[in-house]
This record gives C-alpha cells, sequence and structure tokens, in this order.
C-alpha cells in the first residue's frame, strides 16, 4: 500500500514538471550554387539518459532548396532540438547518405505548443564536410518511392 501510495505521488509530482516546449527552424541548403531539391531534413529533441528521442517534424527541401520544420514536445527538462540533414550532395557513388547535425539554440525553444521564434540556420552548401558527418545507410523503400513520386514533374516522359 505504501509503495502504490509513493508511486503515485512521484506521478503527480513529475506530472506537475512536465512542459510543453516548441521550436521552429527555416534555411536553405544548395549544393555548390545549386539549390539542394528533395534532401531530407528532420527535427529532433535530442535527450541525454533514459528518455528516448523525440522526432518533432520531418520533410524535403523545396525546389529551391528551402525548408521549414517546426514541433513540440513535453519534457520535464529543457528540450534539446537538434537538425538532421540527410543528403547526397558531393558523394559519388557511396551507399547511403551523408548525414549532418545542427544543435539549435535553446534561445530558439518557447513554452507552449507554439515557437516564439524561428531560427534561421540561414544558407548552407552541402559540399562542405562537417566535423562529426555520420552516414545513414538504410532508408525505407516505402519513404524513397512517396517521395520520387511527390517531386516527379507531371505529364512528361522518362526522357526529359
Amino acid at each position: 500500500m505504501r509503495i502504490a501510495i509513493a508511486v503515485s505521488l512521484l506521478s503527480i509530482v513529475c506530472a506537475s514538471r512536465v512542459r510543453q516546449q516548441a521550436v521552429e527552424v527555416r534555411g536553405k541548403l544548395v549544393c555548390g550554387d545549386i539549390p539542394a531539391r528533395g534532401v531530407r531534413v528532420k527535427l529532433w529533441d535530442e535527450d541525454g539518459g533514459p528518455d528516448p528521442d523525440d522526432q518533432l517534424d520531418q520533410g524535403y527541401t523545396d525546389i529551391d532548396g528551402y525548408f521549414f520544420l517546426k514541433g513540440d514536445t513535453s519534457e520535464i527538462t529543457n528540450i534539446d532540438p537538434v537538425l538532421k540533414i540527410y543528403h547526397d550532395c558531393d558523394d559519388g557513388i557511396k551507399p547511403g547518405s551523408r548525414k549532418i547535425k545542427f544543435k539549435i539554440p535553446k534561445s530558439y525553444t518557447s513554452a507552449g505548443q507554439t515557437a516564439e521564434k524561428t531560427f534561421d540556420i540561414g544558407k548552407i552548401n552541402l559540399e562542405i564536410e562537417f566535423a562529426g558527418e555520420e552516414r545513414e545507410l538504410l532508408t525505407s523503400r516505402r519513404r524513397r518511392v512517396a517521395h520520387n513520386s511527390k517531386n516527379k514533374p507531371k505529364g512528361k516522359g522518362k526522357g526529359m
């Protein structure tokens, strides 16, 4: 009985400390002097310890290389937002995609479900080799097929 009461009290204390927090990020990606079209971008809250990381949003750059992501999550501690970019710029025929991560400054996180200001990461040339760059070797076929079918020009044949 005492254990049940202690667990209930601990749950109430923890729930009262959980805060909704939000973040937004935008930018433009290029590969040399060409817009990096269709590049996968993800917004994460990377947690240390036993709390699993939370994916807040994901998308792809538009035809001009621009992206905008926003998301929110409930956490006891401050969120640690990270932008992840998966691309093949200046990559030759290596398997998988290059993966780079950028920590978003804490000053761009807000209490609530809507960010008060947007972090503009600016224009990034993906030809750069970034310190700590990784590779993602597996991408689901479903995601590739869905993305590629969205970006195909309509009404034109294969011989473009």
